[in-house]
């Protein structure tokens, strides 16, 4: 019927086709072979799981705009390891769209949200009620999230030159915060060694060695590009080009969430307004998933909300009873040396477990109310166990 013409597509592209019909030419170029299967170490991972050989033969060619990012790249850590839960990262904010058949199931299956699913912020620290117990034995308190600029690639997928622009661009924003936020920035390139040895003995470093961070791409042309700020009081931070564009983060001695929280605000603001204005680039935004992160798992508000905090009483009572706990209560309680390092003595570092699917409001109070019980649960242990 068409000819040398072979596909027909119908639709609002199809305007300038005839009859409401655009008719596409045959090249004559076939698409070419899929590249091969590859074998997923990770065999319970969300990775195994949704990346199917169907999808895979579809998306194994395709290569995203922004960063020139691969399916193959993407799936790297679950390929390589057997330990992966997730196992995936994005390279670019075209590796949701143009891999979301793969990414949006993974999405939906670990936070627990349907496909139509819509996301909303809310940094009103006005909307927080209550606070911690004054009484609690909390240590500090710690509020971070992330979050990445519309035009870069995220840190799996960014290139040499988008992180050393990107770098120059916040370097200048960081370098103009005014009052509290004021601070210095601290490329890791370069760095004077007594600079290095006070951002050690602080914690503030990131440092390179991390294996799931080297499989990703993360690591590449390490340090460059690279930076830590923070303000005079130490308690506004921002890293640079670790494993997202930024992670900002506010903090303090005590208990104070509101406080931390109402500095993390103001000083997400002031970056954001201030790349703005130098360069008309925003914060990744998406409708579904919130504010952009390279690991799904971050998506949505990206924030960890925590405090250290001593827990006698469940410390008696056991860890996995504690964890249980915590589930129940939207929580999640690790050692004080962070996600793999184990828990020592009655210390724990207690924080919001979810990300995407609820304001970030919504999460600091669940924080709050949450240690709140826990604490009135672990006096009632004390006496339990005789402590």
């Amino acid at each position: 019927m068409f000819g040398k013409y072979t596909k027909v597509v119908y639709g609002a592209a199809a305007v300038a086709g005839v009859g409401g019909l655009v008719l596409i030419a045959r090249s004559g170029a076939s698409e070419p072979a899929p590249l091969p299967f590859p074998k997923i170490n990770s065999v319970h991972s969300l990775v195994a799981k949704h990346v199917t050989k169907d999808k895979w033969d579809k998306l194994s060619h395709v290569k995203t705009k922004t960063s020139g990012f691969t399916l193959s790249q993407a799936i790297a850590c679950a390929a390589q390891f057997d330990n992966q839960h997730v196992g995936i990262y994005a390279g670019d904010l075209d590796s949701y769209k143009d891999f979301a058949a793969v990414f949006d199931p993974i999405i939906q299956e670990y936070h627990g949200i349907s496909a139509d699913a819509k996301h909303t912020s809310d940094m009103d620290v006005s909307k927080i009620k209550g606070t911690i117990d004054p009484n609690a034995p909390v240590h500090s308190t710690r509020i971070r999230v992330g979050r990445s600029f519309n035009g870069f690639g995220l840190s799996p997928g960014i290139t040499k030159q988008q992180r050393l622009d990107l770098e120059k661009l916040l370097k200048s924003a960081l370098e103009s915060m005014e009052g509290d936020l004021k601070g210095s920035y601290y490329p890791l390139l370069g760095m004077e060694e007594k600079i290095r040895q006070q951002l050690v003995d602080d914690h503030f470093l990131f440092v390179s060695g991390d294996r799931n961070l080297i499989a990703a791409g993360m690591e590449r042309d390490w340090p460059e590009g690279r930076g830590i700020f923070h303000n005079k009081e130490k308690s506004f931070l921002v890293w640079v080009n670790e494993e997202d564009q930024t992670r900002i983060i506010s903090m303090q001695k005590g208990g104070d969430v509101r406080e931390v929280f109402s500095r993390l605000a103001r000083g997400i603001e002031a970056v954001r307004v201030s790349v703005n204005t130098a360069s008309g680039k925003d914060f990744m935004l998406h409708e579904k998933y919130g504010y952009i992160h390279s690991c799904p798992t971050n998506l949505g508000t990206g924030m960890r909300a925590s405090v250290h905090v001593d827990l006698p009483g469940w410390t008696k009572e056991g860890g996995d009873k504690l964890q249980a706990r915590c589930e129940e209560l939207a929580l999640q309680p690790r050692g004080t040396r962070g996600e793999s390092g184990g828990q020592t003595g009655i210390t724990y570092d207690i924080s919001n477990k979810h990300r995407l699917g609820y304001s970030e409001v919504q999460l600091v109070q669940t924080m709050i109310d949450g240690v709140n019980t826990l604490y009135k649960e672990d006096l009632l242990l004390q006496k339990k166990h005789g402590l």
